[in-house]
């Protein structure tokens, strides 16, 4: 398994579905923020709680004109469920087939289990990671990293 992608990379495109079974490409978010979050399941308890913070704070990231993106290798009708039931408000991206295969692109697939690490990125607008990272596995990783990387964006563009 490749090390997980650090700052400086530009962030490998993509195209996968997303939970309505609409396709998303990276290279379509570009000129704004976006934030991968890259998770192991859909319905495991941390993972519940770490996408329920990232739609509590979707106000606060869209003051950075910042999107929010799931990833996990669940399929986009797993992700259709899920998105219903914790009313989530953004995308969620099925790494499903060729399974995880964007996150070993990203450096973050768990070999051991086929699962994706709980693993973090924020992508600048011209496509590069500005931050990563990685999360133990049980731990939800917060909003707190993502934000001041955000922040950090923010004032470069000021400066």
């Amino acid at each position: 398994m490749p090390p997980l992608l650090q700052p400086g990379t530009v962030a490998p495109d993509f195209t996968l579905q997303d939970q309505s079974g609409t396709t998303l490409t990276l290279a379509q978010l570009r000129g704004k923020p976006v934030v991968l979050a890259f998770y192991p399941a859909d319905w495991s308890p941390v993972c519940g709680d770490q996408m329920a913070l990232y739609n509590e704070v979707l106000p606060v990231l869209g003051e950075f004109d910042a999107q929010v993106i799931g990833i996990s290798v669940d399929s986009h009708w797993c992700h259709a469920a899920f998105a219903e039931n914790r009313r989530l408000h953004f995308r969620l991206l099925a790494d499903f087939e060729p399974k995880g295969a964007v996150a070993r692109r990203y450096g973050a697939y768990r070999d051991e289990d086929g699962t994706s690490e709980r693993a973090l990125f924020v992508i600048d607008g011209t496509g590069v990671i500005r931050w990563s990272y990685l999360s133990p596995i049980e731990i939800n990783p917060g909003a707190d990293g993502i934000l001041a990387a955000l922040e950090s964006l923010q004032a470069e563009k000021r400066a």
